[in-house]
């Protein structure tokens, strides 16, 4: 053969790299490593269970716990009676013993706990909008859009450890087991939007306990890990130098045959049709992922508009930039994860200011940048964007400066796809202790995406795996359009 002999070096890279893809494509073909199904039972055919809203989601997740009280929900009382115990101020009843139960303390550590010294505000706020919604000094970007955002104020969980952000992502902690998140139910339920691209992408890095999406639903439904890079976005995806094109072609096209070959003598063989699958959309990938990546087609308006020239945003700002054109491509599901590392970036138990003054800089332009970009070319109508960490953080102060760990209220925000912009929705007390009006756990976040996915996440469980109700939530129908 003229390209030389077989070089292993081949086979390793087009099937790692096809390992990946396979995660974009086997749920196109049917297949999951879930319970056998039963006679009368069906697995999603792609399509919508009603008409839907939206097409795709970008999922920001701040991990760590944003401060609700320095973002979206100020509280001028924590400045009032800062310096006092919650025991002297009007609001004692925040601890009641009944009103606290609901946490479940599944790993008691030194986190979470009751913290009684009020902390005052650290950071200015400001009504922003012709809705006039207050937000925190530290987000002017994200607050130059609030007329397009609904502001969720009353957000509750059960569990103060950082198992949380697998709560957040899944509706159940960690110590529970290991159940699909939201991103894997929408790969699992929607049919693809672009075959040269998988449906679900996560950037960041993740910990050990937030890393997996997909569990019992399968491989399959996992994200693809991508990187801003365009020299190597992915593991396997720019084939070696030593390796030429034509080799790369005449590989490709041995294992179709091969895979044809031994699909004739097992026809029914689903898992087989899916690896092929999975093979081609390698090869595919492998052209297509690059461009995404490739910002020079950009104008020097749009990279200045995302901050790409300033150190402290330029990272985030890359990762909104190419969520953006991943949006625009057709990906179904751009799972962004900020802060990563230990417990997560944005966990202030001391030095609460200096931490969420910089965190906010680094994500705030970028996050406004990726709303207007996506309003002006008209995807923000159909493209829902999400701003969620796994809890908030106390009213009162941990140590001398700093907030412990929140789960009795705090806020997230949607954007974009069928949400009603300027609004605020739900509410805590008056010390942002307790959500105390539409009080709303994560799943109801989970079920309001899937509803403008035009997805009823009843129809998409499969035998032997019974959700349980609070897996399912509730819709927030307040924060819809008609």
């Amino acid at each position: 053969m003229s390209n030389g002999p077989f070089n292993p070096n081949r086979r390793q890279a087009l099937s790692g790299f096809a390992a990946v893809a396979a995660a974009a494509m086997l749920h196109g073909d049917g297949w999951t490593r879930a319970a056998s199904p039963t006679d009368d039972w069906r697995p999603p055919n792609g399509q919508p269970h009603f008409p839907a809203k939206a097409k795709r989601v970008i999922w920001l997740f701040m991990n760590g716990g944003v401060s609700h009280m320095e973002s979206f929900d100020p509280k001028p009382m924590l400045n009032k009676y800062a310096g006092k115990t919650i025991a002297e101020t009007p609001f004692a009843d925040v601890q009641d013993p009944a009103k606290l139960a609901l946490e479940r303390l599944a790993v008691p550590d030194a986190n979470g706990n009751q913290r009684n010294e009020l902390y005052p505000l650290q950071v200015g706020y400001k009504q922003h909008g012709q809705s006039g919604i207050e937000v925190s000094d530290w987000f002017p970007h994200i607050a130059n859009h609030i007329d397009d955002i609904a502001v969720i104020r009353s957000m509750w969980t059960t569990d103060s450890n950082h198992g949380a952000q697998t709560q957040f992502h899944s509706g159940r902690h960690m110590n529970d087991g290991s159940y699909p998140n939201l991103g894997a139910w929408v790969n699992y339920g929607l049919a693809s939007l672009n075959d040269n691209l998988p449906q679900y992408i996560s950037f960041g890095n993740r910990e050990y306990w937030n890393r997996r999406d997909g569990h019992y639903l399968g491989p399959a439904h996992d994200a693809v890990p991508l990187r801003v890079d365009p020299s190597q976005p992915l593991d396997f995806a720019n084939r070696p130098e030593s390796i030429s094109a034509d080799s790369r072609r005449i590989g490709v096209e041995l294992l179709r045959e091969l895979h044809q070959q031994q699909a004739k003598s097992l026809p029914d063989d689903s898992t087989l049709a899916a690896r092929i699958s999975a093979y081609e959309l390698a090869f595919r990938m492998q052209r297509s992922i690059p461009e995404v990546f490739d910002f020079s087609t950009e104008t020097a308006e749009t990279r200045q508009l995302y901050g790409l020239d300033l150190p402290h945003c330029q990272a985030f700002g890359h990762q909104m930039l190419a969520a953006r054109r991943l949006a625009e491509r057709g990906v179904r599901f751009i799972q962004v994860q900020h802060g990563a590392g230990g417990a997560g970036s944005w966990d202030a138990h001391g030095g609460l200011k200096g931490n969420h003054a910089s965190n906010a800089l680094a994500v705030d332009q970028p996050i406004g940048a990726l709303l207007a970009d996506l309003k002006r070319s008209g995807l923000l109508d159909d493209t829902l964007v999400v701003f969620a960490t796994e809890f908030g953080r106390t009213p009162g102060s941990q140590g001398s400066d700093g907030r412990d760990h929140h789960i009795f209220g705090f806020s997230v925000w949607m954007a974009g796809g069928g949400i009603r912009g300027g609004m605020t929705h739900g509410s805590t007390d008056e010390i942002g202790f307790h959500a105390v009006e539409d009080r709303h756990y994560v799943t109801d976040v989970h079920a309001t995406i899937l509803q403008q996915l035009g997805l009823d996440s009843r129809r998409l469980e499969i035998p032997g795996r019974k959700r349980l109700e609070i897996d399912h939530g509730q819709v927030i129908k307040q924060i819809l359009k008609s």
